[in-house]
């Protein structure tokens, strides 16, 4: 039963942060499905995320939420290719002012999007029942 248990995170702080980027390492997305809302200071991305903590080869339809945001920058993600699909390697926070600072979510390639952000306020959640795929990431190079 374990096997079909929806992941849900939430990062308050680095040590949360670190769990929930590894949760979502590899996991993919297109352009389109970014949504940023500035009035609400919310940054919303739909991710298909591999399912390190099953036994299977397992992706599923997850949703991150990053509460909090004041500003949004894009590097060498181009908004106009929303069929465009990225990767996502990596999710960091560098502190500024308490308790507030900079959350970079990091795409192979080389584009990453970075939020001024309040605080750490993120949650992802699965919202689908997992399918099999046929390849597991693989870093090896």
């Amino acid at each position: 039963m374990a096997e079909r248990t929806p992941l849900r995170l939430l990062a308050e702080d680095k040590d949360d942060l670190a769990v929930l980027s590894a949760a979502l390492q590899d996991a993919i997305a297109r352009v389109g499905d970014i949504e940023y809302d500035p009035r609400g200071r919310r940054l919303t991305i739909g991710f298909n995320r591999f399912r390190w903590e099953g036994a299977k080869r397992q992706r599923v339809r997850a949703g991150l939420q990053v509460g909090g945001v004041l500003s949004l920058k894009a590097r060498r993600i181009r908004r106009d290719r929303v069929d465009a699909v990225i990767s996502l390697l990596s999710i960091a926070f560098d502190p500024d002012e308490p308790p507030g600072g900079v959350l970079t979510l990091t795409f192979a390639g080389g584009g990453d999007l970075r939020a001024e952000v309040e605080c750490l306020d993120l949650m992802l959640v699965d919202v689908s029942d997992p399918w099999p795929t046929p390849r597991a990431p693989d870093h090896q190079a």
